[in-house]
């Protein structure tokens, strides 16, 4: 039965809401950003659950789509929309999604990867698709 990543998501999005940015299964031990973007082709208000890492003040997002062949739907809205809110915990606040490159993509993915290992996994199911690092820095009134 393939999943229904629509309602999967609504059901994170609802359970984070509810309860501080905690979710259930299947995201309980996974630490999770609510994303919420401008579509980039529809313009309307989307919200993705991705998990994440920090380094330092900043939300780091791994476009992996779990190994997919290809960037999932959200990637192509922060490309074309980098303006964002962010929800972590029951903080939310306005960001700038930036795509990293070189080392520094490097370094982010294996920070990350180190502390959710499942990344190594999509990564080599990815293969030959360099799977994608977003930085999301906190706008300054």
């Amino acid at each position: 039965m393939p999943l229904d990543f629509h309602a999967m998501n609504a059901k994170a999005i609802a359970e984070f809401r509810a309860n501080g940015g905690r979710c259930g299964p299947p995201f309980e031990d996974t630490p999770i950003v609510l994303v919420t973007m401008k579509g980039a082709k529809s313009g309307r208000e989307l919200c993705s659950p991705l998990a994440y890492t920090t380094d330092g003040e900043d939300v780091i997002v791994i476009a992996s789509m779990g190994g997919a062949p290809r960037n999932p739907q959200w990637y192509h809205n922060l490309v074309a929309n980098p303006d964002v809110t962010l929800e972590v915990g029951t903080d939310r606040y306005e960001a700038v999604a930036m795509l990293t490159e070189g080392e520094e993509r490097e370094r982010l993915y294996a920070a990350q990867a180190a502390k959710l290992p499942i990344f190594n996994t999509y990564a080599e199911k990815a293969k030959p698709r360099v799977i994608p690092v977003f930085r999301f820095v906190r706008k300054t009134a």
